[in-house]
């Protein structure tokens, strides 16, 4: 009988672990961020347990169709594509107040987004980067907000144009939550 229980338990933790988030991240399709590129979509699974009020920003800002239509104005191989300016020219943000630091160690590696923002730690806002590699935004960690990691689509990031800003950027063609996407 003992062995029975046991084979039934590690039955039941292999079924589990197999449906379990494979992110490791938790979460539902509440904390997927879809953004529409011209060459795909990109899925950004947010990380709220890292930084709860850079995703609630995001999720916001997604909301109210913000970052649609907004250029990457500066993308450089190597180390990161960035967006999320109305302006683009990488000095706007939204009508909401700048967010507090929300730092961790969290290593930065390809696929990782990160909250843009000044000299000052403070002052993020709507603006974010995703890195292209795990070495150029390395020296990031512990400086910069990490709110996501890019779970698909990473292959539409590396085709964006590069530039400080690229001489025709692309644009960020429309951003929304997993769990609001329309329906086909």
């Amino acid at each position: 009988m003992r062995l029975v229980t046991c084979l039934a338990l590690a039955f039941c933790a292999a079924v589990g672990a197999a449906c379990s988030d494979h992110t490791g991240f938790g979460g539902g399709s509440d904390d997927v961020l879809v953004l529409e590129l011209k060459t795909g979509k990109v899925l950004i699974k947010m990380r709220p347990d890292l930084a709860p009020k850079h995703v609630e920003r995001v999720k916001q800002l997604a909301k109210e169709g913000f970052y649609d239509g907004v250029k990457f104005h500066r993308v450089i191989y190597g180390f990161m594509a960035q967006t999320g300016d109305p302006t683009g020219t990488g000095t706007g943000g939204s009508n909401y107040p700048d967010l507090p630091a929300e730092f961790s160690q969290e290593p930065f590696k390809r696929g990782t987004v990160g909250a843009a923002r000044t000299a000052d730690p403070n002052s993020a806002n709507s603006q974010f980067f995703i890195c292209y590699d795990d070495t150029g935004c390395s020296g990031l960690t512990g400086q910069y907000t990490v709110w996501g990691n890019v779970i698909e689509g990473m292959e539409n990031v590396d085709q964006v144009a590069p530039g400080e800003p690229p001489p025709i950027p692309d644009i960020l063609q429309r951003a929304y939550l997993q769990s609001d996407a329309p329906k086909t």
